[in-house]
């Protein structure tokens, strides 16, 4: 029995009634102009002018809402007052070419609006004074119900409670049938047009792109750091009494490595903030040098094998190769074994070869051991796709039973 009441004691159902009889009230300013025909055509039967007075009514209210800010207000107030997640019209879309059936959604809709409100005033407007004036007759006094030319006489006693309990109820039904009918067409007339939501669909994908973007930033850049710099201060720890040179350099390093993150967090958390925020540090292949010193100061042994013209790698594929091999060392720094980590990079004239390869296994150097540092396991899936992107080649995996093997290979068409 509660269950069967719960829509009424909701305060989506009252704001919506009185979002829909504020839409019927709204409605009565062109009311005179809709009189108006019928005013000149007084040889009409009655019923014929009624029709012509609703049906110009109707013409008007819909013509309302062909106005941008009608429907902005409109999509603003069944927002708030349905609590419908209804999106904001995005400014400046129409719908190329015909319009079709997305310019009239609106119309209606307010006429649908301005139907509902004034049926369900009506309707439980009329119930709810029979309510309150059927019990009267449990005095003996004379009660009538007159409507539309039909009178229905209600006989005293306990049945006028009954009938007038009875248009309470139904009252109260037709306030929640007009805040549910509201709330079914809102979407449905009132949500994004095909256009909108095409406009609503690229600005999502260019949201995600940045974000994608902004998050490999960070797991490139700061997760690097982050990993090298407990590696160096773990090495620091154990060379501080031995070899206190060691030990200097491997905290120099930490400073150096750490000043470079500072630089891509400012940068990233400029664009989270929609700031200005400079230009975004930029790390190419002629910064491998200072990575890999930052690993040696780590304590690992990193065997570089360089060839080509790695000087005429420019733009996008050197960025993007300086990433991958900065993951890759990064993953070898975390998971590897401490012996020589193997870094090739081959430049060519029909693109970039790079390859990681360090050994697995339990540690054997300073240092954490392979599973001291948590993991995401977004590292490897977010170099598959930037090399993609790139449209290149990539593989990861085992080699042998001691080692791992990164390779890409990126085509040399990508300079921009």
């Amino acid at each position: 029995m509660i269950r069967g009441f719960r829509p009424l004691l909701r305060g989506s159902t009252y704001s919506g009634v009185l979002f829909a009889y504020c839409g019927a009230l709204a409605s009565l300013p062109l009311l005179p102009f809709a009189l108006l025909p019928a005013l000149s055509w007084q040889s009409a039967p009655e019923s014929v002018q009624i029709v012509l007075v609703l049906l110009v009514w109707a013409v008007l209210v819909g013509v309302a809402g062909l106005a941008r800010p009608v429907r902005r207000a409109l999509v603003v107030s069944a927002r708030r007052l349905l609590r419908v997640p209804l999106p904001n019209p995005v400014a400046g879309r129409r719908t190329s070419g015909s319009p079709g059936l997305d310019r009239w959604r609106t119309p209606l809709w307010l006429v649908l609006h301005v139907a509902v409100g004034w049926t369900g005033a009506l309707a439980s407007g009329v119930l709810f004074i029979m309510g309150l004036s059927l019990p009267g007759n449990w005095l003996r006094t004379e009660a009538r119900v007159s409507l539309f030319g039909t009178s229905v006489r209600v006989s005293g006693g306990w049945s006028s409670w009954a009938v007038a309990a009875l248009c309470i109820l139904l009252a109260a039904a037709v306030c929640v049938l007009v805040t549910k009918t509201l709330r079914w067409s809102a979407p449905r007339l009132l949500g994004p047009s095909a256009a909108e939501r095409l406009a609503l669909a690229a600005e999502r994908e260019l949201l995600l792109a940045e974000r994608n973007r902004i998050a490999h930033e960070l797991h490139d850049s700061i997760g690097h750091t982050l990993t090298a710099a407990t590696i160096q201060a773990a090495v620091a720890g154990e060379m501080l009494s031995a070899d206190p040179a060691a030990a200097r350099a491997a905290m120099r390093s930490i400073e150096e490595s750490t000043r470079a993150a500072l630089e891509d967090l400012d940068y990233v958390l400029g664009v989270l903030r929609e700031e200005q925020s400079g230009t975004a540090p930029t790390r190419t292949l002629a910064d491998l040098p200072e990575l890999l010193d930052r690993l040696r100061h780590a304590g690992a042994v990193v065997e570089p094998e360089l060839s080509g013209e790695l000087a005429q790698v420019q733009g996008t594929l050197s960025r993007a190769a300086y990433r991958i091999l900065q993951e890759g060392l990064t993953n070898a720094l975390r998971h590897g074994a401490g012996g020589p980590i193997e870094v090739r990079v081959a430049a060519g004239p029909d693109g970039l070869d790079l390859t990681v390869v360090n050994r697995t296994g339990a540690r054997t150097g300073p240092g954490p051991g392979p599973g001291a540092f948590p993991t995401s396991g977004h590292g490897l899936p977010g170099l598959a796709e930037r090399v993609r992107l790139l449209h290149g080649e990539f593989q990861a995996g085992p080699d042998g039973t001691q080692h791992w093997r990164l390779a890409c290979r990126l085509p040399a068409r990508v300079s921009a």
